[in-house]
């Protein structure tokens, strides 16, 4: 079965591309990443631009509302995603657990139907 785990955690300033900081930081989900992909529940993921470059849209009977940056008011923010593969929800909670973020909250929620998988 395939899951998303959606990561939720306050923006922080990040260190800089190139320094030490960086590059241990990078060390920890570069590592988080090989072992998913190791363990064969790699599926996708991707790390999103700051909060500030979202766009908002918002559909109602009134229309269309399009919104410059994020729609929730809150401290912690979607940051980025995995969607892996795990026998069951207990296997998923581990694998969100094992993200190398400190603090913050991580939505793991069974995936209904991806059009490209294999629904063999």
């Amino acid at each position: 079965m395939e899951y998303m785990i959606t990561l939720y955690s306050q923006e922080v300033e990040r260190p800089a591309p190139g320094s030490p900081e960086f590059e241990a930081m990078m060390g920890e989900w570069m590592a988080y990443n090989q072992r998913l992909i190791d363990n064969g529940h790699w599926v996708a993921g991707a790390n999103l631009a700051p909060s500030l470059t979202a766009t908002t849209v918002k559909k109602s009977a009134d229309g269309v509302t399009i919104v410059d940056g994020p729609f929730a008011e809150s401290k912690e923010v979607l940051g980025g995603f995995y969607l892996v593969k795990a026998a069951d929800l207990d296997e998923a909670t581990a694998l969100a657990t094992a993200v190398p973020i400190p603090f913050g909250s991580f939505e793991i929620r069974p995936v209904a139907f991806r059009p490209d998988a294999d629904h063999g």
